[in-house]
């Protein structure tokens, strides 16, 4: 048996491979009320078809003020529970895992009004200027991803992944270029890791499942953060019952990143020897010998793929193929993979 198609288990979920879908943004909740859409159950649920083992729901939005664009999913209200609840259920009659990214934007917000962030720095001339947060915002945010928690196990998810990268709120407060407070919230890295801590430790009050963090590894700026800085934050995440790190890179400040196959994965193992916490690797994976060599060396204990399951739903399909390994195929898609 290839690794790439050996189960996994975290707490109380059995993942029945090691291939993940990384959450990505969608943008088609077209009401711009936060809700599911047809679409939605459509795009979900025929990766679940393809034989996904875990399925991350795309960022949805803890707040409104949070959201990247106004059509983002929402799970700020108890309205929002029933269209999530219909998505895992069509995701979970094909073997599916099912996990949801809880989300706030930052500065990098586009929607109408006051956005917020750490500092009041915009990101760049294209965005608005955030307002700095105030201990009211920090405590209001705080609890609403707690309030998301709830409405995430009340939908059905077996994952909460938190969303602490690519530049969004909780990077924003990490990073030294977009965190420039003096208070408790800022400074020293303790201090910058205080707001993530806190959701961390509000999530876990009222959720038993797995939990994953999606960082952003490396800032790729004078000044940022780098895989050996997030060492630290890595070992307080295990500390606070944290099961896996989603490790990507990128996106707090405008940087060049010189991106090729593969790009990311010495930060996820990096991390998962120095931390020693299961790491996911992610970034322009594509070929199943790529994903069974990440494993195979212990470079990582999950693989996350993002725009090839965008181009290809029934990639693990092909995965099996290539490493010469049978498995489970719906009956009615069982003469397409007989050669």
């Amino acid at each position: 048996m290839a690794l790439l198609f050996e189960p996994y288990t975290i707490r109380n979920v059995t993942f029945k491979n090691r291939i993940v879908m990384a959450p990505m943004c969608m943008y088609s909740s077209d009401h711009e009320d936060g809700n599911v859409m047809d679409w939605h159950k459509i795009h979900y649920a025929s990766r679940a078809v393809g034989q996904v083992g875990l399925l991350i729901v795309e960022a949805t939005a803890v707040l409104p003020q949070g959201r990247i664009s106004a059509q983002d999913l929402g799970i700020w209200s108890d309205d929002h529970v029933e269209g999530l609840s219909e998505l895992v259920a069509l995701m979970k009659q094909h073997g599916a895992a099912t996990g949801i990214q809880l989300a706030h934007a930052g500065r990098k917000a586009t929607v109408d009004g006051t956005i917020y962030a750490p500092s009041a720095i915009a990101f760049n001339d294209q965005y608005k200027t955030p307002a700095e947060m105030t201990m009211d915002d920090i405590e209001e945010t705080i609890a609403a991803f707690k309030a998301s928690a709830i409405r995430s196990k009340k939908a059905g998810f077996d994952v909460i992944e938190i969303h602490a990268a690519h530049g969004y709120l909780i990077n924003e407060f990490l990073s030294p270029l977009s965190n420039q407070r003096t208070d408790e919230y800022g400074g020293s890295s303790e201090k910058r890791y205080r707001f993530l801590r806190e959701i961390i430790d509000q999530i876990r009050s009222v959720w038993e499942g797995p939990l994953f963090v999606r960082i952003s590894a490396h800032d790729y700026a004078e000044g940022g953060m780098t895989p050996q800085d997030y060492v630290e934050m890595a070992r307080w995440m295990k500390t606070q019952d944290v099961d896996l790190i989603d490790v990507s890179s990128g996106a707090v400040v405008p940087a060049r990143i010189e991106a090729f196959p593969g790009y990311q994965v010495p930060y996820a193992e990096f991390l998962r020897k120095e931390a020693d916490i299961p790491t996911g690797a992610v970034g322009l994976i594509t070929s199943a010998i790529q994903a069974e060599e990440i494993l195979k060396n212990g470079r990582a204990d999950m693989v996350l793929l993002a725009r090839e399951l965008l181009r290809d739903p029934y990639w693990p399909y092909r995965a099996a193929k290539e490493l010469g390994v049978e498995i489970e195929v719906p009956k009615q898609y069982d003469r397409g993979w007989v050669f």
